[in-house]
């Protein structure tokens, strides 16, 4: 197959569309549904993500893709009692890719949200059946167990997307799009990220455990495929906050850094004690949770809607324990596109429990940025290298 109508563009007005080759063979094939043009946009974008993070870490990886930019990105390392919690995957048999995926849809659930998964690995039963449970388009991977693909199927009432790719596909060097009839043309940005990049450290305290250079490793690649400018926090083998598309560094930094607040938060024991109606819908739990800490919630208790979500009436969860739990974080990664060109942007970061950086440097205020991290005892990196993604 050299090439794939769409139904339409980016709008519905926009036709016709297609996706095709103008040599050789599409390296993917339609399994069920019909996927759509953003719908592709974000399945070629998460691939070439969960691709990379795989070839740098050596574990399954998965990615949960809105809009062009990931909502999350993980590592299949085990979950946590806590975390099979507040991912809704308790008691759930979790394989290692299943757990990569649990753990990218639950970086930011609210903008997860009818996403595209990918998936590095074949996708197996136990994947396909968290996939089953939560509102999402559609679902990227190297192939299918016939279970897994079954259990896809009913998805959706049968039109749920799924796209198998070529695992050995390359694509040419020189990449084209364009823009208002004018034809843009670039070489692809397949620049290498490994451990070799993270050996500039540029500040006082000069430690960097594996588990930090994992999440390094995670934040750049992540960064690599996230629409600029964007900031990403990583823990624990999971971005825990991405900040995409901003303006200006400082908001990249404190949109990443309230997801990654947002993200601890949701481990307070009073949101783990919420009790909920039964048979709540998943989104709607998750729009309580999120109503719940944040700062509006006092309103909503007294307006009496707690009714329709809760069992009990909710104990409000105040501001200054907030950010009391907050303090508690640590050992959390960030991972900038470009230079921070200021420190305030070190300041914002601490403040959600980060304790490794890893930036391109190169700003004429790195000596600011540098000495900012030493005030507070931060490992910072150097690439050298700036991830533009547009």
């Amino acid at each position: 197959m050299t090439e794939l109508e769409l139904k339409y563009g980016c709008n519905p007005n926009q036709k016709p569309a297609r996706i095709f080759m103008e040599n050789g063979e599409l390296p993917i094939r339609v399994l069920n549904g019909k996927p759509g043009y953003i719908n592709f946009l974000d399945a070629f974008n998460s691939w070439q993500l969960v691709k990379e993070l795989k070839q740098a870490t050596g574990l399954p990886a998965a990615a949960s893709f809105k809009h062009v930019s990931p909502a999350g990105a993980a590592v299949g390392t085990p979950l946590t009692d806590v975390e099979r919690q507040i991912y809704f995957a308790q008691d759930m048999d979790l394989s290692p890719i299943a757990c990569a995926y649990v753990k990218a849809r639950g970086a930011d659930r609210l903008c997860s949200y009818g996403d595209w998964a990918a998936l590095s690995d074949v996708c197996d039963a136990q994947t396909a059946r968290y996939l089953a449970l939560e509102v999402s388009d559609g679902v990227i991977a190297p192939g299918y167990t016939e279970e897994a693909l079954a259990i896809l199927k009913t998805k959706r009432k049968g039109g749920y997307n799924v796209v198998e790719i070529d695992p050995d596909y390359v694509p040419k060097h020189v990449e084209r799009k364009d823009v208002y009839g004018i034809t843009f043309e670039q070489g692809r940005n397949d620049f290498a990220i490994n451990e070799a990049l993270l050996e500039n450290i540029v500040t006082e305290r000069k430690d960097l455990p594996e588990t930090a250079k994992r999440d390094m490793l995670i934040a750049l690649i992540t960064l690599k495929y996230t629409q600029s400018n964007s900031v990403c926090y990583v823990k624990d083998g999971q971005a825990i906050g991405v900040g995409a598309g901003q303006q200006s560094r400082i908001h990249c930094t404190r949109l990443a850094g309230s997801k990654a607040d947002n993200w601890l938060l949701r481990q307070h024991p009073k949101v783990l004690g919420l009790q909920f109606v039964d048979g709540i819908r998943r989104p709607d739990r998750d729009n309580a949770i999120d109503v719940y800490i944040s700062d509006e919630y006092e309103d909503v208790l007294a307006e009496g809607v707690w009714q329709n979500t809760f069992k009990v009436k909710p104990e409000v969860l105040t501001l200054e324990e907030k950010k009391a739990w907050i303090a508690t974080q640590s050992g959390v990664t960030v991972g900038s596109d470009a230079f921070f060109p200021f420190g305030d942007n070190v300041e914002r970061a601490r403040k959600s429990g980060v304790e490794y950086i890893v930036q391109p440097g190169g700003s004429i205020r790195d000596d600011n940025v540098i000495d900012t991290c030493n005030k507070y005892g931060i490992v910072m990196s150097f690439t050298g290298m700036r991830l533009f993604h547009h």
